[in-house]
């Protein structure tokens, strides 16, 4: 019992050199010191992130290549018709032909007896327009005119005397008062482009007769006599 307490003071007595040594060295300012040296500095204030705009660039601006890109000739554009015109010519024939197809399939074949009945109808509404006093004419429809091609040649005789002298728009108004403009071929006294429109709008039909009413310069004014009007 008297070794333990012995052992005890001794070892307190050590302590408390060991402690006295410290302080006449000051080790433990010298650790704290090093601690907050080592540690991480906060700055108060936070900066703010600068926002960057992106550059403006002309849109009629140059694409930048690099050196040896620009250096290159210009490169030709190639295009599928250049390389291969036949096949290019052969795929437009196709979609005329079925277009014609869809023509053929969709026509219809007037009888004698409808075709005589909407042209007396016309003839009569045509009697009723010249007391007028402006130049009219009457012209059934053909499938020529209606199908296909869908070319329409006029009377040469009123063609002379009323239409113009070289190729020029012509206006076909019906009876709705709807426009359309279309080709005159002055040589070949007859209407091209914007024909096929007006034919397939109005659903045009072998048989059907029409009455073109000169009602200003290059207007005409289209009525339609229908040939299934023999059938009513």
């Amino acid at each position: 019992m008297a070794g333990a307490i012995a052992y005890e003071e001794q070892r307190r007595r050590q302590i408390e050199e060991n402690n006295r040594k410290l302080e006449e060295l000051r080790l433990h300012q010298l650790s704290a010191a090093v601690r907050e040296a080592a540690g991480p500095k906060f700055s108060p204030v936070r900066s703010e992130a600068k926002s960057v705009k992106p550059k403006q660039v002309p849109r009629d601006a140059p694409v930048r290549q690099s050196g040896r890109v620009a250096s290159l000739p210009k490169q030709p554009k190639y295009r599928y018709e250049d390389d291969y015109p036949t096949l290019v010519e052969k795929k437009k024939i196709r979609r005329r032909a079925s277009s014609m197809r869809s023509d053929i399939i969709n026509r219809v074949d007037a009888t004698d007896e409808a075709r005589r009945h909407a042209n007396s109808k016309a003839q009569e509404l045509l009697r009723k327009l010249v007391p007028g006093g402006n130049p009219s004419f009457v012209k059934p429809m053909k499938q020529s005119h209606v199908t296909g091609g869908f070319w329409l040649g006029l009377p040469s005789q009123f063609c002379g005397l009323y239409l113009p002298g070289s190729d020029d728009t012509i206006t076909l108004e019906d009876e709705e008062g709807v426009e359309y403009k279309t080709r005159y071929l002055a040589l070949k006294t007859g209407l091209s482009a914007g024909w096929r429109r007006f034919a397939l709008d109005h659903n045009l039909v072998d048989g059907d007769c029409l009455v073109f009413e000169w009602v200003v310069w290059n207007t005409f004014y289209v009525y339609i006599i229908r040939q299934s009007s023999y059938y009513k």
